[in-house]
């Protein structure tokens, strides 16, 4: 923190050259008002943490509470370190919230030991302090050196910031222009601090320096460029700078210049005032009890009363109520480390880890700095901190720590092991393919004798689906690394559960029975007992037509441990056995706490799941346009991280999307692309998922034969293919073709299978499916009636928005195709509101088609009235004046070929025309 010797202050104790920045960051910000957020960005030394010092002493002039923190580099790997520095002068207050929010943020400060809290529990809670607190005085929370802020607290704090306005918190962060930030994923606007312009610049060299001889100082306006820190600190360093003719660079890095002069005045330090620095910048957070007690540790006879030069000299602050040690300027906190050697570096380390024992991670981290050689224990430690990360959701956190852990595991398998778990997080959560291969191949070098370790095993599994290879050699591969016999079938091997999840996703992927086998003979091997979420998985993910309903209590059990859970694995693995139940909506908020993290720069894999699951719930409900958003965000992401294997996912529902709604031309070229793709690599599951996309577009513009074939290809007429999952969402698509297509005994056998099976036990959207196609493939109208009515009264039906609405349009069309044309009205009627709610336009059309010919008074836009035709003579004339032949026209209508060429027949002389050919005209007109 800087005082009244800020770099761009004046002797009159204000920011030269600042005041239109200061105002227009006063306003954005809202401080002492509403609220607001704003990244503060700009190049080093341009006086952004000048900035940050007078709009604090501003605010708290006018009664604003003012919390500080800084991003530092050294603690980057440390979860929550930020955070701690922002709320560690609430230790008192967090005694008096809930029990839930406080153990949260008791836990994740470092304040108590216990599981890691979910992060969304962590964020709610800061956020509910911060919001308590500011609800007494106006709050401003300012972070200096954002991009250096460890992930988790760069989470919550996004979180916070994305609702500071309104709760009278303002949230100001500082970033280097260029770092990455929270404002890379829109997180804060931005605000880009300028260099002085040529007068300030020049007023400020004058103010501060009025001895200058004037060439020195025009050459110093020059190398500085409007540079704050630079016009203050280089004066003394010029002549060092000038070129073997006396010349002055046109173009100086200043961020390098500038830590090299803070470096010659760390140096000129005593030498115990040089090391209480380096322990303070490698500590992070300035704890002046944990300085203190590591300056025992060390016990090399300084204490912090050593700091004085440092502080006399402007190089570090001591914030005496928050009782923190902050230095003036990032830059200095580099020099100082610079300036070190990594002997004195190891044993400030070492000092810290001795002292920071109730804080695994940290302890970890220092330990693993302050140790050369490799070290089992220290690299343990390591492990158990990179898992605590890892269900913390920073999974790029986890990666780093895990491949440090390997570097100081003693030659030999475990080391092996530890960069093939660093390579399967990689690949399976962060998205880092690249990495993940080249620590693939560094496992193998370490403990080639172990070339088939379960999660080498599941890494290369994920690359080859990733790859240019196929399903069965990843399947392979997985299979005989699970069943090598080196290791015993225990249900808490991570290593195992992990492989064994790689091979359920691998199964899915190919859609064969043969390929589940080894999952079943793997769990019934499992001890003491097979996880939950694994017998679920292989219940519902894989053959749920015939074992999904009786995976409903391990459903059940997973999804009320979402509420407490904190890992993003089991979520995502909670929301694929949720998939084909139908139960995605109880796992929504789960899957969009993954989304989020994601978002936040969590786990890229996770983001996907999350993805992946709502867009396919959004369909299922009829939330389209959400739908569509979130899978072209799929998309994205997909190439962004090279997840080629599950781009398909996204590119199914944007298919779907684009069939359902008219763009047939779209959702076929989509489809064919993804069919392509699929069979190449026999991931016959993403083709399955693509004929369906074919099928719905097909049905949609009338083709029932091209809809039959798509269809058929999932699963033949009269079976649902074993181990095939989404034969059960086309399962009216068939029966629906099969009937317009005459096909009524392969309608007929495909509704027994349905009943054989007894889908409706699945969910209730199988439930009003079966009872629908039963009621399509038969011939009995009154058994038909029955049927439909039946399906529409089953209980939560409607939530299935589209399905219901189709159900509803094939009722209608039965109702009216048996003369009961005023009672057709209605689910006619219900069916075409939720079609043009949904923009399905061929479906609109149909049922405007269908209440036409059943005499409503509703027309489209321009249509004509020709009063001289019956309701279903002017629609057989619209459909024959469009181009369809007779036996097309009477597959739309539910009539024979022959009853449509009848009456085109006394269409023709009504209309004054004699053929086909004159009744687009005469319509028309």
């Amino acid at each position: 923190m800087i005082g009244s010797h800020s770099p761009a202050r004046g002797t009159a104790d204000r920011l030269i050259g600042r005041d239109r920045d200061l105002q227009r960051i006063r306003d954005l910000l809202g401080i002492g008002a509403g609220g607001g957020a704003l990244l503060l960005s700009g190049e080093a030394g341009v006086g952004k943490t000048a900035v940050l010092d007078a709009l604090a002493e501003a605010a708290r002039a006018d009664g604003t509470r003012v919390l500080r923190a800084g991003g530092v580099e050294f603690e980057a790997n440390c979860s929550y370190s930020g955070l701690n520095q922002v709320l560690f002068p609430f230790q008192d207050a967090l005694g008096e919230m809930q029990a839930p929010f406080r153990d949260a943020l008791r836990v994740a400060l470092g304040f108590e030991s216990g599981s890691p809290p979910e992060r969304l529990m962590v964020s709610n809670a800061v956020l509910l302090l911060l919001s308590t607190v500011a609800a007494g005085d106006p709050l401003l929370l300012v972070i200096d050196d954002l991009p250096w802020l460890d992930r988790a607290s760069a989470a919550v704090l996004g979180f916070v910031a994305r609702r500071a306005t309104g709760i009278r918190v303002s949230f100001l962060a500082t970033s280097r222009s260029g770092s990455q930030s929270l404002h890379d994923s829109g997180v804060l606007p931005e605000y880009q601090l300028q260099p002085l312009d040529e007068a300030s610049a020049d007023h400020l060299v004058s103010t501060r320096f009025p001895d200058l001889v004037a060439s020195a100082r025009r050459r110093l306006l020059t190398v500085a460029h409007g540079n704050p820190l630079a016009l203050l600190e280089l004066p003394s360093a010029l002549s060092a700078m000038r070129g073997p003719a006396g010349e002055v660079p046109a173009v100086l890095p200043l961020s390098r210049c500038l830590e090299t002069v803070f470096g010659s005045r760390i140096t000129s330090l005593p030498q115990p005032s040089q090391r209480l620095l380096l322990l303070a910048a490698l500590e992070g957070v300035g704890d002046l009890g944990v300085l203190q007690a590591a300056t025992r540790q060390a016990n090399d006879g300084y204490d912090l009363d050593d700091l004085t030069p440092a502080e006399r000299d402007q190089l570090v602050h001591i914030d005496e109520g928050a009782r923190r040690l902050r230095f003036r300027h990032p830059l200095i906190r580099s020099a100082v480390v610079e300036n070190s050697t990594s002997g004195e570096r190891r044993a400030v380390h070492a000092a810290l880890a001795h002292v920071l024992v109730d804080q695994p991670e940290r302890r970890a981290w220092h330990l693993g700095e302050a140790t050369l050689e490799p070290d089992e224990n220290v690299a343990a430690l390591l492990e158990h901190a990179a898992r605590i990360t890892l269900r913390r959701g920073d999974a790029a956190g986890s990666m780093r720590t895990l491949i440090r852990s390997a570097d100081l595991t003693p030659p030999g398998p475990d080391r092996g092991r530890r960069l093939a778990e660093a390579a399967y997080v990689g690949a399976e959560s962060t998205g880092a393919l690249p990495s993940a291969q080249r620590l693939l191949d560094e496992a193998r070098q370490a403990a080639p004798d172990h070339k088939s370790s379960l999660h080498s095993a599941a890494t290369t599994a994920v690359l080859i689906l990733n790859g240019d290879s196929d399903v069965d050699t990843a399947h392979r591969l997985l299979v005989d690394a699970i069943e090598a016999g080196t290791h015993a079938y225990d249900a808490d091997d991570k290593a195992l559960v992990d492989a064994l999840h790689a091979l359920a996703l691998v199964c899915f992927f190919g859609a064969r029975r043969d390929l589940w086998q080894p999952y079943y003979r793997a769990l019934e091997k499992l001890t003491p007992e097979v996880p939950v979420v694994l017998s679920a998985l292989g219940k519902t993910f894989s053959d749920p037509a015939r074992t999904g309903a009786a995976a409903s209590e391990e459903l059940d059990h997973l999804v009320a441990e979402l509420t407490e859970m904190t890992d993003p694995a089991p979520m995502q693995r909670t929301g694929s056995a949720a998939l084909y139940v139908d139960r995605l909506g109880d796992v929504r908020e789960a899957q969009w706490r993954m989304v989020r993290m994601g978002r936040d720069g969590g786990p890229a894999r996770r983001h996907m799941a999350g993805l992946i699951h709502l867009c396919l719930d959004d369909y299922l409900t009829g939330m389209w346009d959400e739908a569509a958003q979130l899978a072209d965000e799929g998309v994205q992401l997909c190439e962004t991280h090279g997840y080629t294997a599950f781009a398909w996912y996204f590119l199914y529902v944007q298919a779907l999307l684009a069939g359902a709604r008219g763009d047939a031309d779209r959702a076929d070229a989509t489809a064919e692309g993804v069919i392509h793709w699929a069979t190449r690599r026999r991931a016959f599951c993403a083709a399955h998922y693509a004929h369906h996309a074919a099928a719905v577009a097909a049905l949609g513009r009338g083709d029932f034969a091209g809809a039959y074939e798509h269809a058929g290809a999932i699963s033949p007429a009269g079976t649902l293919a074993s181990h095939a999952p989404h034969a059960l969402w086309a399962t009216m698509d068939l029966v629906e073709a099969a009937v317009r297509t005459d096909r009524q005994t392969e309608a007929a056998a495909h509704v027994r299978a349905m009943r054989e099976a007894d889908v409706a036990r699945i969910s209730s959207r199988h439930a009003l499916l079966m009872e629908a196609c039963a009621a399509l493939a038969t011939t009995n109208d009154d058994e038909a009636l029955a049927l439909f009515t039946k399906a529409l009264a089953v209980a939560g039906a409607e939530r299935w928005m589209f399905d219901f609405a189709r159900v509803q349009l094939a009722y209608g069309e039965r109702l009216r195709r048996v003369r009961a044309t005023t009672e057709s009205r209605g689910p006619l009627s219900a069916a075409l509101s939720t079609f043009e709610h949904l923009g399905a336009r061929p479906w609109v059309e149909r049922a405007e088609t269908e209440l036409r010919a059943a005499g409503s008074g509703r027309r489209r836009p321009g249509a004509s009235t020709a009063h001289t035709l019956t309701p279903q003579e002017l629609e057989i004339a619209r459909l024959a004046a469009s181009g369809l032949t007779n036996k097309q026209v009477a597959e739309r209508l539910f009539l024979s070929h022959r009853t449509v060429g009848a009456h085109l027949y006394q269409i023709y002389p009504k209309l004054g025309i004699t053929s086909r050919a004159m009744l687009r005209d005469a319509l028309e007109s």
